[in-house]
């Protein structure tokens, strides 16, 4: 009877390795718990083989998962957005008190046509007989201001594809006696083309000896204290800071000059 419960308990001791066993490999038991089995049944002294069931080799390693886990998926982090001066600063995205209203933008073709006739006629004419404006001005001003967009409305009250404000269209219109309306394309590029006028000839009387040349020729660089650099730097800041800068010759919205520059020269709106 000794006998017989001895080999009983050194079969059921087999029996509870091998139990183990499964549970580390087969089981879901943690990395660390994991290992300190392995730990235990290293240190065991082996078993010794029954003919009852067999027993799995200790040298032999558990097979490897041969499926990789799925990499989770993180969002890809927006680059910042360079502030150096560029040919096409398209809005993309507008501020957050913008908003496009519900009209039918005009066809960019037909934007074109209305710049070219505001900036083929001759303003302030009492007053500046020989001022001219020209395309290349009006277009890049009116790019880098809406990027052709008729029915965009900026934060600060700009409208239209000149982005002309309520003060800019009641200004022109009690100058000349007229009722332009910003919201038609067409007056909105006329508004904003009387205003690039005013400016060229408000700053050639009181900077440039009563000259009006708009000539790039006359620019030493494209930020350089020129009438064409003056007038750009105007349209955008206004007369009160062209005259607070005046003293020292200095723009105060360089990168904003510079970037009109650009567009005079190349612009995604001359294929139109």
């Amino acid at each position: 009877m000794a006998k017989s419960r001895v080999r009983h308990l050194v079969v059921a001791t087999v029996a509870l390795l091998a139990l183990g066993g499964c549970g580390l490999f087969g089981g879901k038991d943690d990395s660390v718990n994991g290992a300190a089995r392995v730990a235990d049944q290293a240190s065991a002294p082996a078993a010794e083989p029954t003919t009852d069931e067999p027993t799995a080799d200790p040298t032999t390693e558990a097979p490897k998962p041969t499926t990789k886990p799925t990499p989770k998926k993180t969002k890809a982090t927006k680059k910042p957005a360079s502030t150096a001066p560029t040919e096409d600063p398209f809005w993309e995205q507008l501020p957050a008190c913008a908003h496009k209203d519900k009209t039918k933008p005009v066809s960019m073709s037909k934007v074109k046509a209305a710049l070219k006739d505001a900036s083929g006629r001759i303003y302030w004419t009492h007053e500046a007989p020989q001022l001219k404006l020209n395309y290349t001005l009006v277009k890049g001003v009116s790019y880098m201001e809406s990027g052709w967009q008729s029915n965009i409305h900026n934060c600060d009250g700009g409208t239209g594809i000149m982005q002309v404000m309520p003060d800019t269209v009641s200004f022109i219109n009690l100058r000349f006696g007229l009722d332009y309306d910003a919201s038609d394309y067409k007056q909105n590029a006329l508004v904003g083309a009387n205003y690039l006028a005013y400016l060229t000839r408000h700053a050639g009387d009181l900077y440039f000896g009563g000259k009006y040349d708009l000539s790039t020729s006359k620019c030493k660089t494209t930020t350089s204290w020129c009438l064409l650099n003056v007038v750009i730097s105007g349209y955008n800041a206004g007369q009160g800071s062209i005259e607070q800068d005046g003293a020292t010759k200095t723009l105060p919205n360089p990168q904003y000059v510079s970037t009109v520059r650009a567009l005079m020269t190349r612009c995604k709106c001359d294929q139109y």
